[in-house]
């Protein structure tokens, strides 16, 4: 897995390294997977997804200006040809995409149930969805649209402290906690 710090970031928000570990495992990706990452931000995940699925399809959905082009300065930095980005507001830049073998959600812009209800059509039976929660109206909301659907999940809180040298002591740093929730289409 990639260090934070080696990709370009800017100003928008990036799934740490952790989290990415975690969501991806929890994503299930093989060498041929088809991936939407939603809300794709600095496009952290996309290019970690790129790299598990080489002779897969990435697809980076991502509605601000700023985060596309931060997307596709690390397409280019870590030479990923296997993406594509789409600068549109989900659900609105999912409806043109193939069957999913995965779908990441990192920002729905408040529109989780829509997404889900296009997903719902686009992921192939078995196929996973996870969904990174940092608020904790996302994670139930997440968890009603999931329930409503009859698909099996299961969730957890994951809090990551890191070591950050201060002098010459080490002092544990909290990121803030993310819920992370697995979903499997029925």
């Amino acid at each position: 897995m990639i260090d934070d710090e080696k990709f370009i970031r800017g100003n928008v928000p990036m799934t740490k390294q952790e989290i990415r570990i975690l969501t991806l495992a929890k994503a299930q990706l093989r060498s041929d997977s088809v991936v939407v990452d939603v809300g794709a931000g600095t496009g952290s995940i996309t290019i970690e997804a790129a790299l598990l699925a080489p002779h897969g399809k990435i697809f980076a959905v991502e509605r601000k200006a700023e985060a596309v082009e931060l997307i596709k300065h690390n397409v280019e930095k870590f030479s990923v040809d296997n993406v594509e980005i789409i600068c549109a507001q989900a659900p609105d830049g999912l409806k043109d995409l193939p069957a999913l073998d995965a779908a990441i959600i990192g920002g729905s812009g408040g529109h989780l149930d829509e997404i889900l209800d296009v997903l719902d059509g686009k992921l192939k039976v078995g196929g996973q969805v996870v969904i990174n929660a940092i608020t904790i109206q996302t994670t139930a909301a997440a968890l009603d649209c999931l329930k409503t659907r009859g698909w099996s999940y299961d969730a957890c809180t994951v809090q990551i402290t890191r070591l950050e040298r201060v002098g010459r002591y080490d002092l544990a740093k909290a990121l803030n906690p993310v819920t992370i929730i697995a979903a499997e289409k029925n």
